[in-house]
């Protein structure tokens, strides 16, 4: 028997190719191998983990160490930035108020017995709309104008965004949690992580440092 015999199925040749190795894969198959397949031309190879963008603000990953703003979050501002603002603020609402009744009390004949004149009335309606016009501006841009002086803005913590003058005037309400306990509610921020007052906590808002004017 032969083996060049081309009846004889045991005798033929088998095919070429290099024993061990898998055969090369019909034209327009992909190789099944065990080693990942190249990166198409002109595509850059991806090593290690891939990369991931940056959150934007208000897409907060966890917090990292202690005392430092979440990823993606702006600078926090500080304690004493939020007293300043808040005593300017009260300053231009207030101040005009009590310059006028003074006016009311000098032009009085006795001031100890003086009732409210028309200057004092004038100033209380400037404080009252001075007041309202502050926090229609911290809602809209998150900023009053002590705020905006100090370079700090009032924002949701989730997304960033500003409050609107509605939520704006909840949280302003809701500052009276801040006074109840002693008034430790206003010294929150000095070692709270995200720097907040009960009332920022109560309304989920944060105070980031922003650029001045």
């Amino acid at each position: 028997m032969s083996f060049g015999d081309p009846n004889n199925p045991y005798g033929q040749q088998p095919p070429q190719g290099q024993p061990g190795y898998p055969q090369q894969a019909p034209q327009g198959v992909p190789p099944q191998y065990g080693y990942p397949q190249q990166a198409p031309q002109g595509v850059p190879p991806q090593y290690g983990h891939p990369q991931q963008t940056p959150p934007p603000y208000g897409a907060y990953p966890p917090p990292g160490m202690p005392g430092m703003p979440p990823s993606g979050m702006p600078p926090l501002a500080h304690w004493g930035q939020r007293v300043g603002a808040y005593l300017l603020d009260a300053l231009i609402i207030a101040g005009p108020m009590y310059a006028l009744g003074f006016i009311d009390l000098a032009m009085s004949d006795d001031p100890a017995t003086a009732n409210p004149g028309v200057f004092f009335v004038i100033g209380v309606l400037y404080a009252i709309g001075m007041g309202f016009f502050q926090l229609y501006k911290e809602g809209a841009t998150g900023q009053t104008i002590g705020k905006k002086v100090l370079g700090i803005s009032l924002r949701r913590e989730a997304d960033g965004n500003t409050l609107g003058f509605g939520m704006a005037f909840v949280r302003k309400l809701a500052h009276v949690l801040d006074g109840l306990p002693c008034y430790i509610g206003w010294l929150w921020p000095l070692w709270d992580e995200k720097k907040q007052t009960f009332a920022d906590k109560v309304c989920s808002t944060v105070v980031i440092q922003v650029p001045k004017g």
